[in-house]
């Protein structure tokens, strides 16, 4: 496939306040991390208190992600992407201005709802930016600064920790903010038209928003999320049990409601196409084997081969950079080449370097041994990703990419909440010294798993 000069010019003036949104919200799933400890004792409260100003945040992305997509078809993306960059920009302002824990549990939460807003559009609005062609070097470009923001979010919160209060992780979301608010009201695209006589009589007969359908939403993903995030960190067997029940009650009727309407929040509709099912199980997959890796691997550096928190922190970095590398590669490659079979062949990578990982000896390892194989881990994810994701996307109907963009957000949560939890089991169940094994065996599996169903999908020839 040929793409002319015009086509092949990146509209970086449209994405541009996508990526500085994007940038804000990823930092602030990692840089709060740092700075729990200092927050802990600053506001009275114990460490495991604090753990819940990243959980909250988490959770109610995970709640909002599918509600935000429907709100984003129903009323365009852009006006739902600009709700959620004011949400999140006035809420990190109150973070910044609470003086007591409660009220900074709360403007997390706050928080967490821009977030979502932003997130549950982002691929869309991505989607509506680039042409059909370069729509890969698009979804890298996004996948390259979410890469980045995740590897340099640690440093950026201990330099400004170094100088400042915890305060200012908060305020520096507000300038950004600001701009992307600005740009984004001048630049961006509004929902493209349905020509379709079918598909415009079917919107305008979809009448108000769902609000039922995203109250069982939230129901649903927040329950069962919050009981499975609690059984990864060993809390109360007995009230997650019934928080786990009491979510897939409410996702029993939320389910039988999303198979009665036309336009459902929960996109049972694109379920229906065997490509987008496949893509998002691969998703699953993919995330439930990469988060086994990253929560077990600091353990075997610095448990079993005794290094330290910060060389440990160094063994994990070449991962995200030879992601953040890699991913604008695959996306070029795959305007040529087959994505599912680009995404199998990273599968394959990355469970090879997991595989090395495995057999490494027990002591005396050097670690560059450890770093090139983290690089081929992460390049493995870099060439997965990418192509994944484009499969995914172009698997929906345009007037359908909220809901595909949604899913995507909720498949990669639900494989790393699930990953988590697959991790907390084995630490508690696998026989002294050897937890570790097991679970990086598991996530080899997972990779396995994930490379198949990438192999398995029949993808149509782009002209």
């Amino acid at each position: 496939m040929k793409i002319s000069n015009n086509a092949s010019r990146l509209p970086l003036h449209m994405i541009a306040p996508v990526l500085l949104v994007l940038v804000m919200t990823v930092l602030d799933g990692s840089i709060v991390n740092v700075a729990l400890p200092i927050m802990a004792g600053e506001l009275g409260v114990d460490d495991s208190a604090t753990v819940w100003l990243v959980t909250i945040y988490q959770l109610l992305i995970t709640m909002l992600l599918l509600p935000a997509s429907g709100a984003g078809e129903k009323y365009g993306y852009s006006k739902v992407f600009l709700w959620g960059s004011a949400v999140f920009t006035l809420s990190s302002l109150l973070c910044a201005l609470s003086p007591d824990f409660s009220l900074l549990l709360v403007a997390r939460a706050i928080q967490g709802v821009g977030a979502a807003l932003v997130m549950g559009v982002n691929i869309a609005l991505t989607r509506i930016i680039y042409p059909k062609e370069v729509l890969g070097r698009g979804l890298a470009l996004n996948a390259m600064v979410i890469a980045i923001s995740t590897a340099t979010g640690p440093t950026i919160a201990g330099a400004l920790l170094s100088i400042a209060s915890w305060h200012w992780l908060f305020l520096i979301n507000l300038p950004i903010g600001i701009i992307a608010y600005i740009l984004g009201r001048k630049r961006l695209p509004p929902n493209p038209s349905i020509n379709n006589g079918n598909e415009e009589k079917d919107k305008k007969g979809a009448g108000g928003y769902d609000w039922r359908s995203a109250l069982g939403n939230m129901g649903f993903f927040g329950l069962t999320f919050l009981a499975l995030g609690l059984f990864s960190k060993n809390d109360s067997y007995g009230i997650n049990s019934l928080l786990l029940v009491a979510g897939l009650i409410v996702g029993y009727f939320y389910i039988r409601r999303q198979l009665r309407i036309k336009r459902p929040i929960l996109p049972i509709d694109l379920f229906r196409r065997r490509l987008f099912s496949q893509s998002i199980m691969t998703s699953v997959s993919s995330f439930i084997a990469q988060n086994i890796s990253l929560i077990a691997l600091p353990f075997l550096y610095h448990s079993r081969y005794g290094f330290s928190e910060v060389m440990t922190g160094l063994l994990i970095t070449p991962w995200p950079i030879a992601t953040m590398i890699i991913s604008p590669l695959a996306a070029r490659f795959v305007e040529k080449h087959n994505p599912g079979r680009t995404a199998a062949c990273g599968m394959a990578f990355y469970a090879a370097g997991v595989l090395l990982l495995l057999l490494l000896p027990s002591s005396g390892v050097d670690p560059w041994n450890i770093a090139w194989r983290m690089a081929l881990c992460g390049v493995g994810f870099g060439m997965f990703q990418t192509p994944n994701n484009i499969v995914m996307v172009m698997a929906t109907p345009m007037h359908r990419s909220g809901s595909a963009g949604g899913m995507q957000g909720t498949a990669r949560l639900m494989g790393q909440t699930l990953g988590a939890t697959i991790v907390a089991a084995i630490f508690a169940l696998a026989p002294e010294g050897t937890a570790i094994s097991y679970a990086l065996t598991t996530a080899l599996a997972f990779a396995v798993l994930a490379g198949t169903f990438s192999l398995s999908r029949k993808i149509p020839t782009r002209e």
